[in-house]
């Protein structure tokens, strides 16, 4: 059974293994590691809000908002190669609307790298509407927004 909870520091090399191997699949398509792959997990655990998806233990996946204002950056979603297809990414992101809605933002952005194809088509899915696309930080990424409650 997986649960999820809130992530402590002693999860940080947890979460840098699990990001690792959840966008490998991406840096044959990129001149450039993906940015949660270089991210600051210890920052990340200290100054935002992380959660972690585990069974027996073992982090199989993460969740990592970004209260801005009235909206919540939703800055990664990963789950691990071992655990796709379960319906955990479904479950992060119900928790991230589930925190949006409790702290009474109006809506959840995100944004993915546009060579991450099986995203542009996850999101959409999941009731985000993709609002833009552009380079930022060296990255071509595509931009989604949801409503808070919807999808």
């Amino acid at each position: 059974m997986i649960a999820i909870r809130e992530a402590r520091l002693p999860d940080v090399a947890a979460l840098e293994d699990l990001a690792r191997l959840a966008y490998s699949l991406y840096t044959q398509r990129m001149d450039r590691l993906p940015a949660p792959m270089v991210a600051d997990y210890s920052a990340a655990v200290r100054e935002h809000q992380v959660w972690v998806a585990e069974e027996a233990d073992r982090v199989l996946g993460m969740l990592v908002l970004v209260p801005e204002g009235d909206v919540m950056l939703l800055e990664n979603v990963a789950v691990h190669p071992d655990a796709q297809g379960r319906g955990l990414g479904r479950d992060l992101l119900a928790l991230a609307d589930q925190e949006a809605a409790r702290q009474r933002m109006t809506e959840i952005r995100l944004y993915t790298n546009e060579v991450m194809t099986e995203n542009l088509a996850y999101y959409p899915r999941h009731g985000y509407v993709e609002t833009g696309r552009a380079e930022q930080d060296g990255y071509r990424r595509v931009f989604f927004r949801k409503p808070v409650g919807r999808g």
